[in-house]
């Protein structure tokens, strides 16, 4: 998913996140708090839900919801228009008893996010345009792969090297995330997934008030 093409159908917001330990009815389970078992849909019904919530609510909840489907030992979760993926309370919660990696754009709030938990504990994560400001249990356990993706690791030192790390980094920061998700999940997140059918849910984090479940009309 390449950051100079405006993030394609996902537009400049939204969140990936690929979970291993989970099918994707549990996965949903775990975004809606139990509340939903999910509803088989393709992308575009999970982008019309994204559409209508978001213009409930101005946009400032995320998404409102997720579409999560199998890919080898991993369930993908897609989040259009959202962050929740990578909210470290969020992130925790979901990796109870699993394993989660999860890849957020957000052009706008300009904190492109990377999060990789296992068992509720945060392992290692980064803003994506900030490598050499890792944290978590253990923030350089991925430097291997982030070093063969070429990303400094090192915190730059004077105003030259912080221009030449900038603008490194700020085309290349969403790529090299999802392409640092490839290395340790094995699965490339690539457009062609999104034709996938898939399971879509509420997620009821963050949210600030309830999914509807029927549209209102006027009479």
């Amino acid at each position: 998913m390449s950051e100079d093409e405006g993030g394609g159908p996902l537009g400049v917001i939204f969140s990936v996140a690929f979970l291993r330990g989970l099918t994707p009815a549990e996965v949903v389970r775990r975004f809606s708090r139990g509340e939903d078992t999910g509803q088989e849909s393709d992308f575009g019904g999970l982008d019309d839900k994204v559409y209508e919530f978001v213009n409930e609510t101005d946009g400032g909840d995320g998404g409102g919801y997720v579409g999560v489907f199998q890919a080898g030992e991993w369930c993908v979760a897609i989040e259009p228009y959202g962050w929740m993926a990578t909210d470290h309370e969020v992130v925790t919660k979901l990796s109870r008893g699993c394993e989660v990696l999860a890849v957020t754009r957000h052009d706008y709030a300009a904190e492109h996010s990377f999060e990789y938990a296992i068992d509720g504990t945060i392992v290692t994560g980064y803003r994506l345009r900030h490598p050499y400001e890792r944290y978590g249990s253990a923030p350089d356990r991925l430097n291997g792969f982030m070093r063969d993706l070429g990303m400094g690791l090192d915190k730059p030192e004077g105003e030259a090297a912080w221009h030449a790390v900038w603008e490194d980094n700020h085309y290349t920061a969403v790529p090299r995330g999802f392409a640092l998700a490839a290395k340790v999940t094995g699965v490339s997140f690539t457009p062609d997934m999104l034709d996938r059918p898939m399971l879509v849910a509420p997620i009821m984090e963050g949210r600030s008030r309830p999914p509807r479940t029927q549209p209102s009309h006027p009479e």
